[in-house]
């Protein structure tokens, strides 16, 4: 199979393909690092479940979310460009996809920690929904500090990131306090 786009692919200039490869990554892990809130808010409001429950349950969701997102750009690709992906646009996918483990790593090794009975699971578990949240402040603070913004709307838009996190946990907590 070639790499050579075909023609009614539009090439894009080196810097908007790079924008659009990292506004890629960057939606995958802000994807992916909501899911991981939820499911762990919800872990915790159901009592105090095993270390290695909530490993496992946080494992097959951040993977099956991974394969969703990779399997929605697969096919999502082929429906606008009527073809398959070539090498370097499934790399790309990839990349995109599965980059996004390194922002839900730190739930991870709190609950790693818990299994191993280093730290308490509503301590992994508190933890972990605090490391997801900065993350996603984060993740947003990558989004805008190359965008020619003045200082004051990069604030706006972080703040919004962070109220969208906090609104979760806040959900959470009013459904399981009914």
């Amino acid at each position: 199979m070639s790499d050579v786009p075909p023609a009614d692919d539009r090439a894009l200039d080196p810097e908007t393909e790079a924008r659009h490869a990292r506004a890629d990554h960057l939606k995958e892990r802000i994807y992916l690092s909501f899911a991981a809130l939820a499911v762990l808010l919800t872990i915790k409001s159901h009592g105090e479940p095993l270390p290695l429950e909530a490993f496992l349950t946080l494992l097959v969701t951040v993977l099956g979310t991974l394969l969703a997102v990779f399997v929605a750009d697969i096919i999502s690709f082929t429906v606008v460009h009527e073809r398959a992906m070539r090498r370097t646009e499934r790399q790309h996918a990839v990349f995109a996809s599965f980059g996004a483990l390194g922002a839900v790593s730190l739930p991870f090794v709190f609950l790693l920690l818990a299994v191993v009975g280093v730290m308490q699971i509503a301590t992994a578990l508190n933890a972990s929904i605090i490391a997801l949240v900065v993350t996603l402040v984060l993740i947003g603070w990558a989004a805008v500090r190359k965008i020619p913004l003045k200082w004051w709307q990069r604030l706006i838009a972080l703040a919004a990131e962070a109220a969208l996190a906090l609104g979760v946990v806040g959900l959470q907590l009013l459904a399981h306090s009914a």
